[in-house]
């Protein structure tokens, strides 16, 4: 469809407004090289880095893979009074919850797409432990990663966060309206259903293993946003078996390697899992799944800013999602860094 038209976002109940006749290709060719692509292994300055300082005068271990903390600056605390107001104009509760940070391993320089296969099994693993520990005492977990100074990383030291909640935030609220009522009106898992039609189609898929899909979705908001899926219908991270861990630490590895060959510089992203929530429901409705935001548009300066018309009605994209997935398909999985001669 070359005239504009609007999508909707069945996870969210919301729509986005695609205009492809804005622009034919995706981007005019441009790459620029990253001004930190020689980032030390170790930095002493650096509060993520094992054996140094943090903020609150606390020493990291000399740890060697993954490494978890309670955030030195964390948005909640476990331990406040319950504190609501009636008040129909000027309504509040407290919400208790705890932030903690991941390094993903000792490597100052080495982030998700550039580290060894095995590296990456000990993220996801602790990716799940920090699940199941922390979905013992709270009903939401997110874990996210947020990559890159553009998107508000404030330390290049490759690392994600976990928060959990003790109530269910916006977004997997809306997530979890449109999941059930999908389920109540088709008797089957709305993800589900989307993946098997997105399997057929192959129009916006861009990666596929034995156990995991990557794909840029129909009603993608961002230029390059993906989301992978399970071909398993799987609730949560906790769920999977030690094969399919394996299995998604390959498909990190090669879709996050894609992301980076778009423009050779290490792409900035905001990313994130959405497991069940952590309660007593029946959630058979709902398919484990994470979400990719990454801002670039066409070269590794020129962003994506939700301004305007976007900020006043709704989203609205030039790119088309078939034409992100395409880009993403025809860029080498073999990391750019790795083909550079020295």
């Amino acid at each position: 469809m070359d005239y504009p038209h609007r999508r909707y976002n069945q996870l969210t109940g919301e729509w986005v407004l695609v205009s492809p006749h804005r622009t034919k290709r995706p981007w005019q060719g441009r790459e620029e090289r990253s001004r930190n692509d020689k980032i030390p292994s170790y930095d002493p300055s650096c509060y993520l880095c094992p054996g140094n300082e943090r903020a609150n005068k606390e020493r990291n271990p000399q740890y060697t893979n993954t490494y978890v903390f309670t955030n030195d600056f964390a948005a909640l605390f476990p331990d406040i009074p319950k504190e609501s107001s009636d008040d129909h104009l000027f309504t509040f509760e407290t919400v208790k919850g705890i932030c903690r940070v991941l390094c993903f391993s000792p490597r100052h320089d080495l982030t998700l797409p550039e580290m060894e296969l095995h590296g990456i099994v000990e993220v996801i693993k602790t990716w799940i432990e920090q699940y199941i520990d922390l979905g013992s005492m709270y009903r939401w977990v997110q874990i996210f990663e947020n990559k890159g100074e553009i998107m508000g990383c404030s330390n290049p030291h490759p690392h994600g966060q976990v928060w959990a909640v003790d109530e269910l935030p916006n977004e997997p609220q809306k997530e979890k309206r449109q999941q059930v009522e999908y389920y109540r009106k088709f008797k089957s898992p709305l993800l589900s259903d989307y993946r098997d039609r997105e399997l057929v189609k192959q129009e916006r898929i861009v990666l596929e293993n034995d156990h995991w899909i990557v794909m840029v979705p129909y009603w993608a908001m961002w230029p390059f946003e993906t989301l992978l899926v399970p071909r398993m219908n799987v609730q949560r991270l906790s769920d999977l078996s030690e094969g399919e861990i394996h299995s998604l630490a390959d498909i990190l590895k090669r879709h996050l390697s894609k992301y980076d060959n778009v423009f050779k510089v290490s792409f900035p992203y905001t990313m994130g899992w959405h497991n069940a929530p952590c309660d007593d429901e029946d959630y058979g409705y709902w398919i484990l799944h994470a979400h990719f935001y990454p801002p670039l548009l066409r070269s590794a300066t020129i962003k994506k800013f939700m301004v305007g018309y976007e900020m006043l009605a709704e989203s609205q994209r030039d790119i088309t999602a078939e034409q992100a997935a395409e880009t993403l398909r025809k860029v080498s999985e073999i990391h750019y860094k790795l083909t550079i001669p020295g």
